[in-house]
């Protein structure tokens, strides 16, 4: 069993950055992909950033591709996610999650979740 916390979410004005941070314990996390995920009120669960089990390969959205970076440390079984030129529009809960094997855009590919950090942008 797999368990994943996110912490580093919060209020910042649009151009800020963020920096979200997900714990995982359980499992071997070097054999699992992670990815970040978003679900702003009145929308669909969105794919954010994925990242393959070695940290070498990364995927983005098509809306957070440039400002944001996903990254891991498997010694400490962390995955991270850096929001940089925030705008309204990112305001979300983000999710982080983790699936055996290569990584995924889809979140009904991943087998765990977090519960969640709020990011608030504010214009």
């Amino acid at each position: 069993q797999v368990q994943l916390v996110e912490s580093g979410g919060g209020l910042v004005q649009a151009g800020g950055s963020l920096r979200l941070s997900c714990a995982a314990s359980g499992g071997t996390f070097s054999m699992y992909a992670m990815a970040w995920f978003r679900l702003a009120p009145g929308k669909e669960r969105a794919f954010v950033a994925a990242i393959s089990m070695s940290g070498i390969s990364t995927d983005y959205g098509d809306s957070v591709k440039g400002r944001f970076t996903i990254s891991r440390e498997n010694a400490k079984k962390m995955l991270y996610l850096q929001m940089n030129s925030l705008k309204p529009e990112d305001m979300a809960v983000y999710y982080c999650a983790i699936r055996r094997g290569s990584m995924r855009r889809g979140a009904d590919d991943y087998d765990y979740w977090g519960q969640g950090t709020q990011v608030t942008v504010s214009s």
